[in-house]
C-alpha cells in the first residue's frame, strides 16, 4: 500500500499531533517539520515544557482552575470579592472573562456541562464543590456565566435547584452573548457587558 510520509517515524509523530483538537494532517504535518527543522536543544526543551506542565499543574482545590500551586492565583488574591462566585465550564472561559478586567469576584469552573447524549452527568461536574461552597457561608450570589446551549441551560436549572434551600442571589449573565455562543469566542466588550449587566435567574 502507498504509504504518502517517506517516514514511518514522521507519520507517527504526525499523527501524535493530529489528535489535538482542530489540528488536521496537513497542520500536524507543518507542526512536525517544522519541530523537524529546529536545533535539539529547542526541541528538547519544547518536550520538556510540555512534560513538566502535564506533572506539576494542579487543579486549584477550591475553583478547579489550573494553578501552579494548590490554590490558584485568583482564589489567593484577597483584593477580589469573595460575596460574589461566577460559574463557568471550563478554564478558557475564566480567561475569556478575566480578560475583559470587568469581574473582580471568584470563580467556580464544573469541568463540562450536564450532556447525556456525551455521557456526562452531575456527578462527573464539580457541582457537589459548589454546593459546599455555598453552604459554608459568605456567599451572597452566583452568576451562572454558562453557554446559552441546551446542555448549559439544563445544568444553569440543575444548579438553581440545588442552591434553592440556600439563601444565596443567583443570576446569568446577560443575552448580549448570542443563543449557542460559546464564552471563549465572545468579544471581550460583549462578555464584559454581559456580567455586569446580569439578570436574575428565573427557573
Amino acid at each position: 500500500m502507498f504509504n504518502q510520509y517517506p517516514s514511518a517515524l514522521l507519520e507517527r509523530a504526525v499523527v501524535a499531533f493530529s489528535r489535538l483538537p482542530g489540528i488536521g494532517r496537513k497542520t500536524a504535518l507543518r507542526l512536525v517539520l517544522h519541530i523537524l527543522r529546529d536545533s535539539k536543544e529547542d526541541v528538547d526543551a519544547f518536550l520538556k515544557a510540555i512534560a513538566t506542565m502535564k506533572e506539576e499543574v494542579k487543579s486549584c482545590a477550591i475553583c478547579h482552575n489550573i494553578s501552579d500551586t494548590d490554590i490558584c492565583p485568583i482564589c489567593a488574591d484577597k483584593s477580589r470579592d469573595d460575596r460574589v462566585v461566577c460559574v463557568v465550564e471550563n478554564i478558557q472561559d475564566v480567561m475569556a472573562i478575566e480578560n475583559t478586567q470587568q469581574y473582580h469576584g471568584r470563580y467556580h469552573v464544573l469541568g463540562g456541562v450536564i450532556s447525556p447524549m456525551d455521557g456526562i452527568g452531575p456527578a462527573d461536574l464539580n457541582i457537589d464543590s459548589l454546593v459546599q461552597r455555598v453552604a459554608d457561608g459568605g456567599i451572597d450570589e452566583v452568576i451562572l456565566a454558562l453557554a446559552s446551549t441546551m446542555e448549559g441551560d439544563a445544568t444553569n436549572f440543575f444548579i438553581s435547584r440545588k442552591l434553592a434551600p440556600m439563601t444565596v442571589k443567583l443570576s446569568v449573565i446577560a443575552r448580549g452573548i448570542s443563543v449557542g455562543d460559546e464564552l471563549e469566542y465572545t468579544d471581550e466588550v460583549t462578555l464584559g457587558r454581559s456580567i455586569i449587566n446580569r439578570i436574575p435567574f428565573v427557573q
